[in-house]
């Protein structure tokens, strides 16, 4: 059986968007504290985090982008000039710690600590681009995971699967011309952030390595399962990834209020197994998951628990 790894930093709630913001820090309790009252959290490696250094984030961001945002939120400005994601006085500490995170279970599963992870990290990250933040995202926490695996241990080709109700505009703009990171996106068309067309794949040396499946309000199982299946398993296994990334944005749940997919926990069960076996099968299981959207907290946090469950091999409820 698989051991899974969980990055859970709680310093990641002192990023307090405000009031009301959907993006609010009882996520991470909503997801934590269901993990501890099922039982599942006992049986997880908890990993520890740590902050990630400028350079670390000048990996994939515009070092001119890092000062703005250390300037910016020094300030007290209440929202990043470049968009729109609300930010406080804790709100740099945290996109540190949620980057680092990333990089930290990077570390533990390239390293054969655990087999796969689980980063409960907060703020989000995949609508962040190099000089850009937007969308509640500082960092793009899971593109920096990408390129520090490949920088730091040699990792060659990288899949990103992004599974989130909404495009993962920053993570397709990062890797756009790169052809070493396979990036495949399901979400909701036309949506937030009104991005990730079919017709974009990728330019020069990416050209081909950019998958979007655009889909439809109401979608849910059968639309986003074949995608998967019929677009991105051929993809993926012709690409040949020494390391797999999801994107895990619970957003795409019914119920969310901030989109209109009509995934159930059972869905995305089924959706990380898919995965799973991917990474089985192509890169020694090595497999790591990052946490995104997902706004209705019990929703997020049944859906989270149950893709821990399937990544951790835990017994189905």
């Amino acid at each position: 059986m698989p051991q899974t790894g969980i990055i859970a930093d709680p310093q990641v709630k002192l990023h307090d968007p405000g009031p009301y913001h959907p993006e609010q820090p009882a996520r991470f309790d909503a997801i934590l504290n269901r993990l501890e009252a099922s039982g599942v959290l006992r049986t997880l490696v908890r990993l520890e985090s740590r902050p990630a250094s400028e350079d670390d984030l000048a990996l994939v961001h515009t070092r001119d982008y890092i000062a703005l945002v250390q300037r910016e939120i020094a300030c007290g400005c209440s929202e990043l000039s470049t968009g729109d994601t609300s930010i406080g006085p804790g709100s740099l500490e945290a996109a540190y710690l949620a980057a680092g995170g990333c990089l930290a279970a990077v570390d533990a599963v390239l390293q054969g600590a655990v087999s796969n992870a689980f980063c409960l990290v907060r703020p989000p990250g995949h609508h962040a681009s190099a000089a850009r933040g937007m969308g509640f995202c500082i960092f793009n926490n899971i593109a920096l995971a990408a390129r520090y695996a490949q920088r730091k241990y040699g990792i060659e080709h990288v899949l990103i699967a992004d599974w989130d109700v909404h495009h993962g505009n920053g993570t397709q703009d990062i890797f756009y011309e790169d052809g070493s990171v396979l990036f495949f996106s399901t979400h909701q068309s036309p949506w937030y952030p009104f991005t990730g067309a079919a017709s974009e794949q990728g330019e020069g040396a990416g050209l081909g390595a950019t998958i979007n499946c655009p889909l439809p309000a109401g979608s849910g199982r059968r639309e986003i399962e074949a995608a998967f299946t019929n677009r991105l398993l051929p993809a993926a296994k012709a690409f040949h990834p020494d390391l797999i990334l999801i994107s895990a944005g619970f957003d795409s749940r019914q119920g969310d209020p901030l989109g209109q997919f009509l995934l159930t926990d059972e869905d995305f069960r089924d959706l990380t197994e898919l995965m799973l076996a991917l990474a089985a099968e192509c890169c020694d299981h090595k497999l790591i998951s990052v946490l995104e959207g997902g706004y209705n907290l019990s929703g997020l946090a049944s859906a989270a628990e149950a893709h821990i469950r399937a990544l951790s091999q835990h017994p189905r409820t």
